[in-house]
């Protein structure tokens, strides 16, 4: 007996197989990348992620297929699925680092119990609105990503609190906000009922089952967000246990027994266990990266040796990550990227190692902002392909000032998903999730490096410096798209 786990992620789909004790099987991937047909757009077509979801599976062993029993879903935060009657999509997916809807964030009061962001579901949808008439016409349902692709397969139309709280559209507890989908003129009967994230969710189709080679008429559960799905399956399950992942974006998350108390910049979500999380959310970690990597013309082996061999940091120049705008802690998707301080006798290893540090000094001051909160972390647990390099886990112990234990697992959040998979056939319950979570290695400890504390000084003053023009250059951005 094995469950199946689906990441349907931003930039890769990701497939796990775990056995009855938990233990990881098989494991399988597809890459794709974001569309951007305009300035600002981040899309996908949902059958780029059905033919990364057929490769991913072929890659699995055939035996580990034929035994799976069940399977959990997890899938990116906060972008929107529109599908028709008959469950065919009328658009693209819009997804999380989409910026069209940024002046159109007005109809959510402030303070907030969350932060709202342009690429989430809420401000999207306000887009379509006022925007694609014949989208409205011709859409039944507005799906998360992860719950458009449990439909697909066959799976009941149902989304779980921990995806629908972080549409800016519900409440904390991720109930739908009536009033509020009234105030945006966007139809209530396109969203869908809730139930746990481990509850069940359909079967799979023979048609979808013939295309995974699977067993038609296994169990569906309901799954959750990747993030909280990362906790699970990175064995996330006390009151103040904490994870670091870092992928396209970075969070940082804080398991809670009850609710947090609001605190600007973060986010307060249910998990997909009866727990709450507070999250401190990154946009730029692997997505600046990258970018950086691919300007500088580098293969990644030569990026990180360049970068971390580089000796003069002080007399290096700032870089500032915020490529796609930012969230934690600053709140401002008008938030722009770029080195400041550089001159003649700077290389491209000193151009790098800068942007490692400013990806690092975002995510500390996300932590930062958490810690403010009133929840002390001094210890974090480290999920996501983005950070297994021991001079990069170094800097980031080092920049954040805690402990790092890299969870034995690098597949957290398919992981969760196969989990909730086995919790919604009823093969495991509640009380053995602890007896399922898979070890963690100390893999770096914080060595008090004063030289680099002041650079992150320098990161945030310039942060503070620069943070007026970007506002002037976004409206400048905005009247030239019109």
């Amino acid at each position: 007996m094995s469950f199946l786990g689906i990441d349907l992620g931003t930039g890769s789909l990701k497939v796990a197989i775990i056995d009855e004790d938990g233990r990881e099987q098989a494991v399988a991937s597809a890459a794709y990348a974001l569309e951007t047909p305009h300035a600002g757009w981040a899309e996908t077509s949902v059958q780029t992620w059905w033919r990364a979801l057929g490769e991913a599976a072929a890659r699995l062993p055939v035996e580990a297929r034929r035994g799976v029993r069940a399977i959990g879903f997890s899938g990116q935060m906060h972008g929107v699925v529109l599908i028709d009657a008959e469950g065919n999509a009328v658009r693209p997916a819009m997804l999380w680092p989409d910026t069209r809807a940024l002046s159109l964030l007005d109809a959510w009061p402030d303070p907030q119990a969350n932060p709202v962001a342009p690429g989430m579901a809420g401000p999207l949808l306000r887009w379509i609105v006022g925007n694609e008439p014949e989208t409205v016409r011709h859409t039944r349902w507005a799906l998360q990503p992860k719950d458009w692709l449990r439909v697909a397969l066959g799976g009941a139309i149902v989304t779980d609190p921990s995806d629908a709280c972080a549409t800016a559209l519900a409440d904390p507890a991720g109930v739908w906000d009536d009033a509020l989908l009234a105030r945006l003129a966007v139809p209530r009967e396109w969203f869908a009922p809730l139930a746990p994230s481990y509850a069940a969710g359909g079967a799979l189709s023979k048609h979808a089952a013939d295309a995974l080679g699977l067993p038609a008429g296994i169990l569906l559960a309901v799954g959750g967000a990747d993030t909280p799905c990362a906790a699970l399956g990175s064995g996330l399950e006390r009151d103040g246990d904490a994870l670091l992942t870092t992928g396209t974006g970075g969070q940082i998350v804080v398991l809670s027994a009850g609710r947090p108390a609001t605190a600007r910049g973060l986010h307060c979500y249910r998990a997909v266990s009866d727990h709450w999380y507070r999250m401190a959310a990154m946009q730029n970690v692997g997505i600046a990266l990258e970018r950086v990597r691919g300007w500088l013309a580098y293969e990644w082996a030569d990026a990180y040796r360049e970068a971390f061999d580089e000796v003069n940091l002080d007399a290096g120049p700032t870089f500032l990550p915020y490529l796609t705008g930012e969230r934690t802690p600053w709140l401002n998707p008008a938030a722009r990227g770029g080195w400041l301080g550089l001159a003649l006798d700077h290389t491209r290893g000193a151009m790098m190692r800068a942007a490692f540090e400013g990806v690092a000094f975002s995510l500390r001051a996300g932590l930062d902002a958490i810690r403010a909160s009133g929840a002390p972390v001094t210890s974090l647990k480290l999920a996501g392909g983005g950070s297994v390099d021991a001079r990069w886990r170094q800097l980031l112990a080092d920049a954040l000032n805690v402990e790092l234990h890299a969870v034995d697992c690098p597949n957290a959040a398919p992981r969760g998903a196969a989990i909730l998979g086995g919790l919604a056939s009823g093969h495991w319950h509640a009380g053995d999730l602890a007896a399922l979570a898979p070890g963690a290695t100390r893999v770096a400890s914080p060595r008090n490096d004063t030289a680099l504390a002041d650079r992150y000084a320098r990161f945030l003053d310039l942060y503070g410096r620069v943070e007026d023009w970007f506002d002037v250059i976004d409206r400048q951005d905005r009247d030239a798209q019109r």
